[in-house]
């Protein structure tokens, strides 16, 4: 009581929720996981983050830092002992700073990340973090979890878009890091060590990130592929003819296109279900020339691969109605697999050269365990990113199905992935969905170092406790 007494002299009474009405809080996105709060603390300045960590640490109170709550690893809501503070930085929603010359923003947690690209746009420039929650999910959380999304193929995670960070550590001490350099060789790059730390080290403030020139033209299309090679093949014409053009390269089955039509059929699809083409990728080029250019290079890639049996047949966007339609295609798999039911979700990383072995081996695999099973692989083929999710059987249970085979089928998928030199978790982090198997697969030294690191930033164990280790 003392301690809740004190964070509302800190805050204000309005900004410390307490008591029942706290789910959007207190649930995971997925629905998976759910635990209780303590109390719910909305900061609105830096200062008052700092307050509170000091607080907490005076108390011995754990807590969680939460931004849009849009995670899949269930690493951003309390525990079930409602000890727990949970920390949410919606309210630090500040554009602090556009320098256009420099190519930098420099932005607070809580801004959702559709206004940072806004205020980018705004500009005349480009932010180009983008993923199918950008409406909701906040700019520390990204870079919290270093998210990907759909054009790290050219311009890399979160990690490579960030300059610099404001951070308040464990001890309520802040970190004056918003540097806009591009070079600063001066010791530990402290940056990079709370980027996908998942709030275990530090919270994230604010962040100055790096901006680019806004394209002239994007050009976007769709094309039916016979085999995972052809598409590898389609990525290496595209790559070799397009260069840094070559902004996104996604990958779809036909089981996910099938998913979209059937909970969504509004959607359009401009290729037909032929069950010839059992895979279909969604090029973008953004081009500083013009429509024209960005079009004839699109159209000659796509010929080239019609011609060399790459492709089986293409869908080019005619305006950008129908480029938002084709995306909007693609970000639909994930709510379309939620209303088939729940699945096992696997999010890896492979050398792209190993990926169309890979899911042969391991569909097989899957079958063998359990007939029946449906293969949902989707994901950033470009950067060799999979959403490789496995759903029930038709007509079985899918609650039950995600609680008697989660476990074998997750040895079962990650030991491939291991073989083939990739990871368990390419973009959505580890959280408590993954804490596990990070464990049992992590370089034994790289799992002491981390614990290490831990310990020395955090001794008394308070920020996220059980999430990542």
């Amino acid at each position: 009581m003392a301690f809740l007494a004190q964070a509302r002299q800190l805050i204000g009474a309005e900004q410390l929720l307490v008591g029942e009405g706290l789910d959007a809080y207190e649930k995971d996105w997925r629905k998976r996981y759910a635990g209780r709060a303590l109390a719910v603390a909305r900061p609105g300045t830096t200062a008052e983050v700092a307050a509170l960590l000091r607080l907490c640490a005076v108390h011995g109170v754990s807590l969680v830092p939460q931004g849009g709550n849009t995670g899949l690893v269930g690493g951003g809501v309390p525990d079930g002992s409602g000890q727990q503070l949970l920390l949410s930085l919606r309210r630090l929603r500040q554009i602090r700073q556009v320098d256009p010359a420099n190519l930098t923003l420099t932005a607070e947690a809580g801004c959702l990340l559709a206004e940072v690209q806004a205020a980018a746009s705004a500009a005349g420039l480009l932010f180009p973090l983008s993923l199918g929650a950008e409406g909701s999910c906040t700019l520390g959380g990204n870079l919290a979890t270093n998210a990907g999304g759909t054009q790290v193929l050219r311009y890399g995670n979160a990690r490579e878009l960030c300059l610099g960070l404001e951070v308040v550590t464990p001890q309520g001490e802040v970190w004056q890091g918003l540097s806009g350099l591009r070079k600063d060789n001066t010791g530990y790059d402290l940056r990079d060590l709370f980027i996908g730390s998942e709030g275990t080290l530090g919270v994230i403030t604010a962040a100055t990130v790096k901006l680019y020139p806004a394209p002239q033209a994007c050009m976007t299309a769709l094309a039916a592929c016979p085999t995972l090679d052809a598409a590898l093949a389609l990525l290496k014409r595209a790559r070799a003819l397009a260069g840094a053009t070559l902004t996104g390269f996604e990958l779809i089955s036909r089981f996910c296109l099938q998913l979209v039509r059937r909970h969504f059929p509004q959607i359009p699809q401009p290729l037909a279900d032929d069950a010839a083409a059992p895979w279909a990728v969604l090029l973008e080029l953004s081009d500083h020339e013009d429509e024209a250019h960005a079009r004839q290079l699109l159209e000659r890639i796509l010929g080239e691969a019609l011609e060399a049996g790459e492709a089986l047949d293409a869908a080019v966007a005619q305006s950008m109605s129908q480029a938002r339609q084709l995306w909007h295609l693609r970000e639909s798999i994930p709510l379309a697999q939620s209303e088939e039911g729940l699945n096992i979700k696997h999010d890896i990383a492979l050398p792209i050269s190993a990926i169309p072995a890979f899911v042969a081996d391991c569909e097989a695999a899957l079958q063998a365990h359990c007939p029946g099973v449906r293969l949902v692989c989707f994901g950033h083929l470009g950067d060799g990113n999979l959403h490789f999710n496995v759903q029930a059987p038709e007509g079985q249970d899918p609650a039950a199905f995600l609680r008697a085979q989660e476990p074998a089928i997750n040895a079962l998928v990650y030991e491939r992935v291991l073989q083939r030199g990739g990871s368990i978790s390419a973009e959505h982090g580890i959280g408590q969905l993954k804490r596990e198997q990070l464990a049992m697969t992590k370089d034994p030294v790289a799992l002491a170092l981390m614990r290490q690191i831990k310990k020395a930033l955090d001794p008394q164990g308070l920020l996220n406790p059980g999430r990542l280790l």
